[in-house]
């Protein structure tokens, strides 16, 4: 098998599967996305090509419910903490972006995988107290966005700290899903900067959103199948196994 034709089909298996993650969960679509693609090229360049499709699917999921402006304004100082932990760590070179870093980005990615997937097995249900939101909130954004521009992953540590705030679903979902677009579009203008995210990228970025919405589709039809709980033991399962072959083997 030729190098563009290994990348065509793992490419096109990253997406796809994460659109179905997505479908399924409502959640996941980057954490799987980077962590298959990681597999073949650099975390910043996976990154890159999952943009587009990143931003559209997370645009939708904020958009889409019954609290947008109440979940604004409870969650703004965490969204903005969000854009300068990611702004301050990249000045601060612990990005992702150069081929310098590319190992180890990759064992950071697996390391943030592990934790993610012994978190979602363990079913550790977290609480966080009213009184500890003000302060707690913008240290968890921030953090988030350091570990984004480290991993390319979004959801470590805001995504855990948001479901512990004791949140209805629908209200839950769109909070993932605002705190998801904040992080993509801190994020690509990173990539915009340092040049990652280029015309051509975008090109492959853009074919991936149809990839993903077949995965999506796919998803929301097992979703109909199979029981979420099992589904969603399983991907913890499969994000700490991917964790530890990036982590120890790769």
């Amino acid at each position: 098998m030729s190098e563009l034709t290994q990348l065509i089909v793992v490419a096109g298996f990253a997406f796809v599967f994460a659109g179905l993650v997505k479908g399924v969960l409502g959640q996941g679509l980057p954490t799987v996305a980077v962590g298959i693609l990681s597999l073949i090229m650099s975390p910043g360049e996976a990154t890159a090509l999952l943009i587009i499709p990143a931003l559209i699917t997370n645009i939708w999921q904020a958009w889409t419910g019954p609290s947008l402006g109440p979940l604004l304004r409870r969650f703004w100082p965490t969204m903005v903490a969000i854009c300068l932990g990611t702004w301050i760590a990249t000045a601060l070179g612990l990005g992702l972006l150069t081929p310098e870093a590319a190992t180890l980005a990759r064992k950071t990615l697996g390391i943030a995988l592990i934790l993610y997937g012994l978190l979602g097995v363990s079913r550790i249900q977290l609480r966080v107290p009213p009184r500890s939101e003000p302060w707690l909130g913008p240290v968890m954004g921030a953090a988030n966005g350091a570990v984004s521009t480290a991993t390319g992953v979004f959801m470590v540590p805001v995504i855990p700290y948001i479901q512990a705030l004791g949140l209805e679903r629908d209200e839950l979902v769109q909070a993932q899903g605002i705190s998801f677009t904040t992080s993509t579009l801190s994020l690509s203008l990173v990539l915009l900067g340092s040049g990652t995210l280029n015309a051509s990228i975008a090109q492959a970025s853009l074919l991936a959103v149809l990839v993903t919405f077949v995965g999506m589709f796919i998803g929301q039809y097992i979703r109909k199948l199979v029981q979420p709980e099992v589904f969603r033991f399983l991907f913890f399962v499969l994000m700490l196994g991917l964790g530890i072959h990036l982590a120890f083997f790769r």
